[in-house]
C-alpha cells in the first residue's frame, strides 16, 4: 500500500477529533459519538482506498454510518481493496465527562488481514517490543509477570500492569497485589491502554484483562506496527454475545483458541492512527485557539517499516468544505 495512506488517515482521525470535542464535559456521550462517526465518515470521502468496514458502529440495522460492511474512501474499483477497523471515538464517557485518554482511532490492512471480531468481549494480554515472546494468556499472572520483568530487567515491585477498573477484574488485581507489581487503573478507553504498553514513556509495562473483542482488532494493528505482542481469546459473557459469534461463523473451538499478534492482524501492510481529543498519557487532546483555528496532536504507525510519527497540525475551520460542514452543525452544542 501507498505509504502517504498513513497522513491520509491522520486527516480522518483529525476531522473526528475536532468534530467530537465540541462535547467535551456536556455528558453527551451518544452525541460526541456521532459526531466523530459523521467527521470520520465525511473525511473518508477523499480517501483513495477500496475500503470496507470490518470493524465499526455496528451492523447496518444499528448504524446508519461506518457501519459493518460499509464501503469507504474514493479508489476505483480496481484499486487495492482494504479492510478498515474504526472506533471514531474511543472514550465516549471520558469525552462525556472531560476526563483524560478519549482518542480517535483507525486501522487499516490489505484485504483479510484483519480478524472480523464479533462485537463481544475479549481476554487480553499485551506486551512493548522488549517482552515480546514472554507472554502466554494461559499461564498464570505471576508467570507472565516474572516472564516480562526479567526481559525488561526490572524487579516485579517495578513492573505497572494497567488493567481496566472493572468488578469482574477483582481476582487478577488481587494476584498481582500479592506478588507486589504496580497497577494502573483506567475507566474507559481499551485502545488507548493496550498501546501505552508499547511506550517506554509511559510508564506502562503490560495490560491484562478482558475488554472488548473489537477494540483488541484495532489495539493488534497498532501492536503489530510498533513490535510488541498481544494474545487474545473471544470471551463472551452471555448467550446473546455467544450467538454473535455463531452469527459470524465462530463455532465453540474457535471462540476457546488463543489468538496471536498475526491471528488479529495479519502481514505487515498494516497502518494504524489516533488524534487525541482530551489530553491523555500519549497524545494531547485537541486545543481552540480561537472560532476559527484548532490544534491536534496525533500518531501514526506503518508496521511495513515500524515508523512511527507523531503529527502536531493547526486547522483552519474556513479552509476546509468538511470542516466548514462540521463546524455549522456543531458550533451552538
Amino acid at each position: 500500500m501507498d505509504r502517504n495512506l498513513a497522513l491520509e488517515l491522520v486527516r480522518v482521525t483529525e476531522t473526528a477529533a475536532l468534530a467530537s470535542v465540541r462535547f467535551m464535559g456536556r455528558g453527551d456521550k451518544n452525541g460526541a459519538d456521532g459526531a466523530a462517526v459523521e467527521g470520520m465518515r465525511k473525511a473518508f470521502s477523499s480517501v483513495k482506498v477500496n475500503g470496507e468496514v470490518v470493524i465499526g458502529e455496528g451492523e447496518l440495522d444499528e448504524a446508519p454510518m461506518l457501519y459493518i460492511g460499509e464501503r469507504v474512501g474514493c479508489g476505483k474499483i480496481e484499486d487495492m481493496e482494504v479492510d478498515i477497523a474504526v472506533d471514531p471515538l474511543d472514550g465516549t464517557s471520558l469525552i462525556a465527562k472531560g476526563l483524560p485518554n478519549a482518542i480517535a482511532v483507525i486501522a487499516m490492512a490489505k484485504k483479510g488481514c484483519l480478524l472480523h471480531a464479533p462485537d463481544t468481549y475479549m481476554k487480553k494480554i499485551i506486551v512493548g517490543p522488549k517482552a515480546k515472546g514472554c507472554i502466554d494468556i494461559n499461564a498464570s499472572v505471576e508467570e507472565n509477570l516474572k516472564k516480562v520483568a526479567d526481559a525488561l530487567n526490572k524487579d516485579i515491585s517495578d513492573l505497572t500492569v494497567i488493567i481496566q477498573d472493572r468488578e469482574r477484574h477483582e481476582g487478577i488485581v488481587n494476584e498481582i497485589r500479592k506478588i507486589g507489581a504496580r497497577i494502573k487503573m483506567f475507566g474507559e478507553g481499551d485502545v488507548a491502554a493496550g498501546i501505552a504498553t508499547c511506550f517506554e514513556d509511559t510508564g506502562v509495562d503490560i495490560l491484562m484483562g478482558i475488554g472488548g473483542a473489537p477494540e483488541g482488532v484495532i489495539t493488534a494493528a497498532a501492536v503489530k506496527c510498533m513490535g510488541g505482542d498481544m494474545q487474545g481469546i473471544i470471551y463472551p459473557m452471555s448467550e446473546e454475545e455467544r450467538e454473535r459469534c455463531y452469527n459470524l461463523g465462530l463455532s465453540d473451538d474457535d471462540i476457546n483458541k488463543v489468538l496471536y499478534l498475526d491471528d488479529l492482524a495479519k502481514g505487515d501492510e498494516i497502518f494504524f492512527a489516533a488524534t487525541g481529543i482530551t489530553d491523555g498519557d500519549l497524545l494531547k487532546g485537541v486545543v481552540s485557539y480561537d472560532k476559527n483555528r484548532a490544534k491536534t496532536h496525533s500518531v501514526v504507525m506503518r508496521a511495513k517499516t515500524g515508523t512511527i510519527r507523531f503529527v502536531e497540525a493547526i486547522h483552519r475551520y474556513d479552509k476546509s468544505k468538511v470542516l466548514i460542514e462540521l463546524m455549522k452543525k456543531y458550533s451552538n452544542v
